[in-house]
């Protein structure tokens, strides 16, 4: 999928107060089909703003953003929601799997709104084939609670992929894990993107992370420079 981000702005006004604080500033960005970059910077930085505003999950205060052409402030909200679960996978950096469904059950949420017949009767099966190849088959039927955060944080990443998303964004994805752990949630992240050919946006604290982007960037007072 093809991401174009045109001068894209946000501002926040303080609580309180009539201030107002600029966030991201005039951020023009052109993503091509199958990249994967990093983008990198300090906390209070915007990182998870712009990967927010990237996501649909929230609107600029200016500027425009197109996926595949298409621009998304000439969709209702309806329309966005629907776009945001068919073509976009997001990895937070809490998995955020439902404590009392099993794995497997887990896997297959973002399919139920779903329209096409197709992708939904095929699910389960994908589902069972990804979480074998993230080393969890024999896991499918585990709640989360019965797993490691390493292992739950995998799920997150299949949940991710089951609609057979054009994006994958990925939100400090590594940032509660053990160092091992994050080092396998890096690599499979990157695998994915290389095998599938899906694009790939990672926010990271890690450099060693990020390193295993194609790209990085550095989000600085609300500016994106390319490292």
């Amino acid at each position: 999928m093809r991401v174009t981000l045109e001068n894209i702005c946000k501002r926040y006004q303080h609580p309180g107060n009539s201030l107002w604080q600029d966030v991201l500033k005039d951020i023009s960005l052109e993503i091509h089909s199958g990249d994967a970059l990093a983008i990198s910077g300090p906390s209070g930085s915007g990182k998870s703003t712009l990967l927010n505003i990237i996501g649909t999950l929230d609107r600029p205060t200016s500027g425009r953003i197109g996926f595949d052409g298409t621009l998304t402030d000439s969709l209702n909200d309806n329309e966005l929601s629907e776009f945001r679960n068919r073509h976009i996978g997001f990895v937070f950096q809490q998995h955020y799997l439902l404590p009392q469904l099993s794995l497997l059950e887990n896997m297959l949420l973002p399919v139920i709104p779903v329209k096409d017949k197709i992708l939904r009767k095929s699910a389960p099966e994908r589902a069972t084939l990804l979480l074998k190849e993230v080393g969890l088959a024999d896991k499918m039927h585990h709640l989360p609670g019965q797993l490691s955060g390493g292992e739950c944080q995998r799920g997150a990443v299949v949940r991710a992929l089951i609609n057979e998303p054009g994006l994958i964004l990925a939100d400090e994805p590594t940032g509660s894990l053990d160092s091992a752990s994050a080092e396998q949630i890096g690599e499979l992240l990157s695998g994915i993107n290389k095998k599938n050919k899906v694009t790939l946006i990672l926010v990271t604290h890690s450099e060693k992370i990020a390193s295993k982007m194609a790209q990085v960037y550095r989000l600085i007072e609300g500016r994106l420079l390319k490292i």
